[in-house]
């Protein structure tokens, strides 16, 4: 029976209050957190790489959180290198996922050394190495590792976000369901972001979650921003959250803007390689229906420039030519035309002879399709030009 309560969702069983009363009290016991590390500058790489290990393991965000809060401490405490960070990162993982996941979920030194490698670490982690950063993690923290994290609350506080009184917009809230699941995607938003600035540990971690979602219900533009349910819960009223609160939706706004600069400048990417692309392509089309350099009839090119159609006037011109020199009782039916075609070809081609020599054959091309590229090519070459879209993607769906 024990088991199965331990393996259940524990803010939905009986003994719900009672944990979070055993969390609040242990959280009055929480070492201060001074922010003496000599590498504070190097925790937002460190944090980002336990939450990708952190995922890559599938781990329970309480074991990530913990894991965090354990480097912290221990980077507070002490002076250490680069090349010891990396393993006492891994070790703090590794001792998180024993403590808050089970025992099957517990990643394996191999799968550690893979992670590594793909996260382009430069350390190779042993058995005797590991057993020795999670003793002297042990010891430090006294072989106390019930160290409550925000995350250890946030679900708690969640199950009683949404109320039937609830108003979104100022109209009551048509389904309860799906607004708590958006009012989720938000408060684990803002509890991941959280752990990204230190500046958040100088709050108790209750406060934090208790502020998370807060946080999202002025997002979601649910109102009142903070209920009487929820204040009874927690044991906080707006006055001891506005402060946190006001943080998290200054690097809310922050983060919102930053992400519509990086889509304003993909924007004016593609707008620009499209513009790019349409140069290419008047420069293409302007390739394929250019006059070709080389020219078969340039001799007689002052007698044809006078033609408006040259393939057409040229045909004209041959059949009026050989149409003059046949028996004049076979044009007496239509003298007058064959004398104003024969006169109007011999104005035509003067200074040249009357009769206009072919020596070459003469090779007429026309190819039809259906794009513009492929209409007409006197041309003897052609080229073609390509470019290349890319497109942004939204990066928070609801």
């Amino acid at each position: 029976m024990g088991r199965k309560r331990m393996e259940e969702q524990w803010w939905k069983g009986e003994l719900a209050a009672d944990i979070h009363q055993t969390l609040r009290t242990k959280e009055l016991k929480l070492p201060m957190y001074k922010a003496h590390s000599p590498q504070i500058g190097m925790r937002r790489y460190f944090i980002d790489l336990l939450t990708v290990l952190s995922n890559r393991c599938n781990l329970c965000p309480t074991a990530r959180h913990l894991a965090i809060y354990l480097l912290d401490l221990f980077m507070d405490r002490y002076d250490i290198t680069v090349k010891q960070l990396h393993t006492i990162s891994f070790a703090c993982l590794l001792l998180a996922s024993k403590f808050e996941e089970k025992e099957d979920k517990v990643p394996k030194l191999e799968h550690l050394n893979n992670m590594a490698y793909i996260c382009n670490v430069n350390v190779v982690l042993n058995k005797k190495d590991l057993l020795r950063m999670e003793m002297l993690l042990l010891e430090n923290f006294n072989w106390n590792l019930c160290l409550p994290t925000p995350a250890h609350y946030i679900d708690y506080y969640l199950y009683v976000s949404i109320g039937e009184n609830d108003l979104h917009n100022g109209w009551p809230i048509t389904s309860l369901t799906k607004t708590k699941a958006f009012l989720e995607k938000y408060a684990y938003y803002f509890l991941d972001f959280s752990v990204q600035d230190h500046t958040f540990l100088h709050f108790r971690p209750s406060l934090v979650a208790a502020a998370c979602v807060c946080a999202s219900r002025i997002c979601m533009q649910i109102s009142p921003a903070w209920t009487t349910q929820l204040e009874l819960l927690t044991c906080y009223s707006w006055e001891h959250l506005a402060q946190c609160t006001e943080m998290m939706l200054i690097y809310y706004e922050n983060d919102i803007k930053e992400s519509s600069n990086i889509k304003k400048q993909v924007t004016i990417q593609c707008q620009e390689q499209e513009a790019v692309g349409n140069l290419s392509h008047q420069a293409t089309t302007q390739v394929l229906f250019q006059q070709s350099s080389y020219h078969p009839l340039a001799r007689h090119s002052a007698s044809l420039s006078q033609f408006q159609s040259p393939v057409q006037d040229l045909c004209s011109a041959y059949r009026d030519s050989l149409q003059g020199h046949r028996p004049s009782s076979l044009l007496a039916g239509s003298a007058d035309s064959s004398l104003h075609s024969c006169a109007a070809l011999q104005a035509g081609l003067q200074p040249s002879a009357q009769t206009l020599p072919i020596q070459t054959p003469i090779a007429v091309q026309v190819a039809f399709g259906t794009e513009p590229r492929h209409c007409i090519s006197t041309a003897y070459g052609s080229s073609y030009f390509s470019g290349h879209h890319s497109h942004a993607a939204g990066c928070f769906d609801g």
